[in-house]
């Protein structure tokens, strides 16, 4: 199985010192095929990411759920990683049986669902294509977030990224409660698959829809973040960067709360800021 850092040999050229030949520690980054169908009959590739390995069962499962193909665990019989066609064994490939009833995804050459590390819907044809509905309505989540609780979540985030530590190279996202408790962080070279590393992790512990709780994430809350967010059925969404106007359209229009560039005790609500209790003027 594929690590999570691993270790190359690099020049580091410092102009107001030596130049020297050192091993450095680097974010693993492989490919992931996804087979999805029904049990007992053919389960062909559905999607080709490139990753982090680990957590590839909640990274296969989440992308599933921020899809739209799946709503819970109980659409899913089982779901293995599997050694793949690839010599030596890579364990690059996880293969996903549906439960009866549950209708397969079209494999459409139209919406090639082929996505690079950074970014969730490069391969897609259109907005069109991407703009999945959710089953939940955020809209009527009654949670509100307390504005000193949300200004501590990037520091509790960042904390509580290892492998950040030893690389500097990857994205992270973290489920928090609305008291600021963190209950699922994951971390991948990709954002959006970061985000559906927690979905996952929430769908197999029986979590979603994710009412009550804030997501949280290390870069900038694009169109297919927030999207991933109303179809996890989690109220809010939190960057330390900046959103896009799809992504802030998309929000508001789906009832789900996005504040952005939250840093250094401060942030912009961007939608829904009703969620938010901030201090009397």
């Amino acid at each position: 199985m594929g690590r999570v850092t691993a270790r190359r040999r690099i020049t580091r050229v410092d102009l107001d010192g030596a130049t020297r030949t050192r091993p450095d520690t680097l974010a693993a980054e492989e490919p992931l095929e996804i087979r999805v169908g029904p049990a007992g009959g053919p389960r062909p590739p559905l999607a080709v990411t490139m990753r982090t390995p680990g957590n590839d069962l909640d990274l296969a499962i989440g992308f599933l759920v921020t899809e739209g193909v799946i709503a819970s665990p109980d659409d899913v019989v089982t779901a293995q990683l599997c050694a793949g066609d690839n010599e030596p064994n890579t364990y690059n490939v996880v293969d996903v049986a549906l439960a009866p009833g549950v209708e397969p995804p079209t494999t459409d050459p139209s919406r090639n669902f082929y996505t690079t590390s950074s970014c969730g819907v490069c391969g897609k044809a259109s907005i069109d294509a991407v703009r999945v509905r959710s089953r939940h309505d955020l809209g009527a989540d009654p949670v509100t977030v307390d504005a000193t609780t949300l200004v501590t979540l990037p520091d509790t985030l960042r904390a509580a990224q290892k492998a950040f530590d030893a690389t500097g190279g990857l994205h992270a996202a973290g489920l928090f409660t609305a008291a600021g408790d963190l209950v699922c962080v994951r971390e991948d070279v990709g954002r959006h698959n970061a985000v559906d590393k927690v979905v996952g992790w929430a769908a197999r512990n029986g979590r979603l829809p994710a009412t009550g709780h804030v997501l949280m994430v290390s870069g900038r809350a694009s169109f297919e973040l927030v999207q991933k967010a109303t179809l996890a059925g989690i109220p809010v969404l939190a960057a330390v960067s900046a959103p896009s106007t799809l992504a802030v359209d998309l929000a508001a229009e789906s009832g789900l709360t996005l504040v952005g560039f939250l840093r250094d005790r401060a942030f912009n609500i961007y939608a829904g800021d009703k969620r938010v209790i901030t201090p009397p003027r």
